[in-house]
């Protein structure tokens, strides 16, 4: 029997439902920031994200699905979208043409990684990245635009955790203050940290398992005065419109941020991120390009997509039509497509069963009415309509069923 690779999932009926709502979600937010669409491809040459991702993060040293084709390139499936967004931003001439760039992508991507809570091999990503502008408003109006598309798709209990990583000109002291006091422990550190400890030690207090035990007496960062000047500045402009919390142990998991880094985040699992990003403000001029300054965001759309449903499950409105005998049937059909006509969601047509076996289906698909045409009401031209949660039902005239409905 044919059987789905472990990591890999379909996602059906309500499930992609409410993928394709947070999508429309985005879309919707997106347009009103002025961000357009960028569709980046599924493949790219391994090297791009070796480059730009960082050799020492789990991504390139093992996550990703990297392969040879047959004229000897060794590619990779997308693992994020950045990236791609970064090459073709510069593929494209719009470094001389256009610096001054809004994108959104919407896509899969793809993950050798364990199968975890809301992450699977390959998963949903919704992702913005906002090149050209040095000013800490494009950091707010980053933060902002994720916690708006949240709103708009009913995500309500998020946490926001914001920090600054300094750039190249206070990060080099940070760093050695944080190997020194990572070195006092080095023993107790995970192999993974052992090995991070002087390639990348911020990455340490990213750790899962050594990140809890450590970040909370880690040195704090000493910010230049430009950095903290800037950091003031996002701060300033987020309070009042969005609830934050500043936390030092911040650090996201990947090597190209600068400055600002934040993420959303929902309860108190392992894995309760479900978007997160900051500013990358050397990744372009590392991937050939002039200095450009950026910042962006993914996230993840099974994790926000879970959370909303934790939070506020979200019943449709459906309502079921059936008919209680064949003289019946056209007229119950009828009913169904104008309730359709009238945007009201409608189910049914299982006129061959009989009245109980359509009722039964009524329920499985979770309809809130039911229209039965048929019995002794027919005669005189009304329906049954049937309120399925208290189970009361009226007779009601047929040509006042969608308006009635409506209403409702």
């Amino acid at each position: 029997m044919a059987k789905l690779v472990r990591g890999f999932k379909d996602i059906i009926g309500a499930q992609a439902e409410i993928l394709t709502e947070l999508e429309s979600s985005a879309r919707k937010i997106f347009k009103l920031y002025g961000a357009r669409e960028l569709r980046i491809p599924t493949v790219e040459l391994k090297e791009l994200f070796v480059k730009s991702t960082g050799d020492s993060t789990d991504i390139v040293q093992k996550e990703m699905y990297a392969f040879e084709d047959g004229g000897g390139r060794t590619l990779a499936l997308r693992p994020e979208g950045t990236p791609g967004a970064v090459r073709a931003y510069i593929e494209n001439n719009f470094t001389q043409a256009a610096p001054v760039q809004q994108f959104f992508y919407i896509g899969n991507m793809f993950r050798a990684e364990r199968p975890q809570a809301g992450r699977y091999r390959e998963f949903e990503q919704i992702g913005a990245e906002l090149l050209g502008n040095a000013a800490p408003a494009a950091d707010a109006a980053a933060i902002l635009m994720l916690a708006d598309i949240m709103k708009e798709f009913g995500v309500r209990n998020y946490g926001v955790k914001i920090n600054s990583l300094g750039c190249n000109d206070c990060r080099p002291a940070y760093r050695r203050d944080l190997i020194n006091y990572l070195s006092s422990g080095k023993e107790t550190l995970c192999e993974k940290c052992k090995d991070r400890l002087e390639r990348n030690p911020l990455r340490v207090l990213d750790c899962k398992i050594d990140g809890p035990r450590f970040a909370a007496a880690a040195p704090a960062q000493k910010l230049c005065p430009a950095c903290a000047e800037h950091f003031e500045e996002v701060q300033k402009l987020l309070r009042g419109k969005i609830d934050f919390e500043i936390d030092n142990s911040l650090v996201r998991g990947l090597d190209y941020y600068t400055r600002t880094v934040f993420e959303f985040r929902v309860g108190d699992a392992a894995q309760n991120a479900i978007a997160g990003g900051g500013r990358y403000d050397g990744l372009v001029k590392s991937m050939g390009g002039p200095d450009i300054p950026a910042v962006g965001w993914a996230m993840g759309a099974e994790r926000a997509a879970a959370a909303r449903a934790a939070a506020e499950p979200k019943k449709d409105f459906i309502v079921y039509v059936a008919s209680m005998d064949k003289t019946c049937n056209e007229i119950a059909f009828n009913i169904m497509q104008a309730l359709r006509g009238a945007g009201i969601a409608a189910q049914g047509g299982l006129f061959d069963k009989n009245i109980k076996a359509q009722m039964k289906q009524a329920d499985k698909c979770g309809a809130a009415y039911a229209v039965i045409i048929g019995g002794d009401e027919f005669a005189n031209n009304p329906a049954a309509l049937k309120n399925l949660q208290p189970g009361e039902q009226k007779r009601i005239m047929q040509a006042a069923l969608v308006e009635t409905l409506k209403k409702i």
